[in-house]
């Protein structure tokens, strides 16, 4: 499906997608979920090296680098920058197949006008024609969001961050960009792990509020979404392995906590329990302040515990995890639909067997929404893959659209390859007699439905 014409990535293989295409490719970006760090869009600090750029943290690029068998001293270790590119210019030469090669292609010829392919042969010219740019231009991350036409950023910070570059961010007054945080709920309800007492006392912290019982963890709660909502926030996310087998109730959930609070036994099925009361429990908050839920269902954290000790999260050792009890999850949405809680919901899932089943299962509740194809899902098959089944179970408008879900301020390039894709998809599937229904359909994927988010 992906092609390259003039050495540049194309995935429109009509004139009625070119059409298509052409009605959408210069809408600005809101980025509603991304792993971007607020501090380094503050500082805006010039780069030093495309090796910098694309290999001081980008898990995706990491990842592919060990397929190939590269040593980690080239990866996380401390090798330079021109013998980590070097590696990597290698490996990607020879990733027949795979996204990122698309995706570098991508990045080389919108912010830097390389359109050579990189491989093992060209890296030394490439680099050093990338790097003339940097220098030149002085790129930065603001110059890359400019570049870019980003609109909204939503980062991903725990309830219990500070926030700090984003109050500077936002007194400085300079970037045309929104940047605003995400309310990422990963550790808050992590009870299960060993540490979660310290994360206790770190929200207390926070919010100011000594907490001796659930109803003290709730204000404490409420005080850091506020705080949150003061600063922008219009998204929360969970990203954790598994999913709540049940919903406590009130009293159970307090019984839980207070023996989580006196370091006591607590039970799997209770801390699943008493998770499933959290996710209730936040869903209403959400509802109150005009937040839209993310939920990323189906991944398996950090399997290589011995590489974990090495690098930490994030680092490219996660992968793809069982598939969701559906049922289970249509009970705990129901649950809040039922009591009136249900936010705006974009689910996500990174076992494409999910798809039937959450499909169906989301056309049942008004205001929920399949999440873009994820991750491991994101590449051009991926994509065509997830049009397909939410166009056949459901309405193919109800997705929100696409996200860069990155740590890389190249990645903004990965919305022209999702905007390709769907408009490739969308003149497969109509004809004329669909009038302008298809444009219509890839602006609202491709830029209103996420603004709509912003808006309501």
């Amino acid at each position: 499906m992906v092609e390259y014409r003039d050495n540049v990535i194309k995935m429109l293989r009509s004139e009625r997608a070119e059409k298509i295409y052409a009605a959408v490719k210069d809408l600005p970006i809101i980025d509603y979920h991304c792993h971007l760090s607020p501090k380094e869009i503050y500082e805006d600090k010039p780069f030093s090296d495309i090796g910098e750029i694309w290999l001081a943290g980008d898990h995706y690029k990491w990842r592919l680098m060990r397929g190939y068998g590269v040593e980690e001293r080239y990866i996380t270790g401390d090798a330079s920058w021109a013998e980590k590119f070097d590696k990597f210019a290698e490996a990607v030469g020879y990733a027949i197949g795979n996204p990122v090669k698309d995706w570098v292609a991508a990045e080389l010829m919108f912010f830097f006008g390389i359109t050579e392919p990189l491989n093992k042969d060209t890296a030394k010219e490439i680099r050093e024609k990338a790097n003339a740019v940097i220098k030149e231009k002085a790129i930065s991350p603001r110059k890359l969001i400019k570049m870019a036409n980003v609109e909204y950023i939503a980062t991903t910070d725990d309830p219990c961050d500070s926030l700090e570059w984003h109050d500077r961010i936002a007194k400085e007054g300079v970037l045309e960009a929104k940047v605003a945080p995400t309310f990422r709920t990963d550790n808050l309800v992590s009870v299960e792990k060993k540490d979660y007492k310290s994360y206790i006392a770190k929200l207390e912290n926070a919010s100011g509020i000594n907490i001796s019982d659930l109803a003290d963890f709730r204000k404490a709660v409420e005080n850091r979404l506020d705080f949150f909502v003061s600063r922008g926030c219009r998204f929360s996310d969970i990203g954790v392995a598994g999913f709540p087998k049940a919903v406590a109730d009130e009293n159970e959930a307090a019984a839980t906590f207070a023996k989580i609070l006196a370091s006591e036994k607590v039970s799997d099925s209770e801390a699943s329990a008493f998770k499933g009361y959290l996710y209730v429990y936040l869903a209403r908050e959400y509802k109150k302040r005009g937040i839209t839920m993310q939920m990323h269902l189906a991944v398996t954290r950090n399997s290589n515990s011995d590489m974990f000790s090495k690098c930490g999260a994030d680092s490219g050792f996660d992968c793809v995890g069982d598939a969701i009890d559906t049922v289970t999850l249509t009970r705990v949405i129901d649950k809040m639909n039922s009591e009136g809680k249900l936010p705006e919901t974009i689910i996500y899932t990174l076992n494409p067997s999910m798809y039937y089943t959450l499909i169906t299962m989301i056309g049942a509740f008004r205001g929920v929404h399949l999440g873009v194809s994820w991750w491991f899902c994101d590449h051009a098959r991926g994509m065509r893959e997830t049009f397909d089944r939410l166009s056949e179970l459901g309405h193919i408008c109800s997705m929100v659209g696409m996200l860069t879900d990155s740590r890389s301020f190249l990645s903004y390039t990965r919305h022209d390859y999702y905007r390709q894709c769907l408009c490739d998809f969308l003149a497969d599937n109509s004809s004329e007699r669909d009038g302008d229904a298809p444009v219509e359909v890839a602006k609202k994927l491709c830029y209103y439905n996420a603004k709509k988010l912003l808006e309501d």
